[in-house]
């Protein structure tokens, strides 16, 4: 159960900083993320959650 709450949490965590920094970008030009903005909101939601959630997916 741990495995599955564990990739429920990552998957959110995905979708909120990598979604929600592409939906910032198209609606607020202003704030001038851009792609390479919105490609590293993907790529560091990805690794922190990687490295908060591997000591339960066991793949230390």
């Amino acid at each position: 159960m741990n495995k599955y709450l564990a990739e429920f949490i990552g998957t959110f965590w995905l979708v909120f900083g990598g979604c929600g920094s592409a939906i910032f970008a198209a609606a607020f030009p202003e704030l001038r993320i851009g792609f390479l903005g919105v490609a590293l909101a993907f790529d560091l939601t990805v690794l922190t959650g990687a490295f908060a959630l591997r000591h339960i997916s066991g793949e230390d």
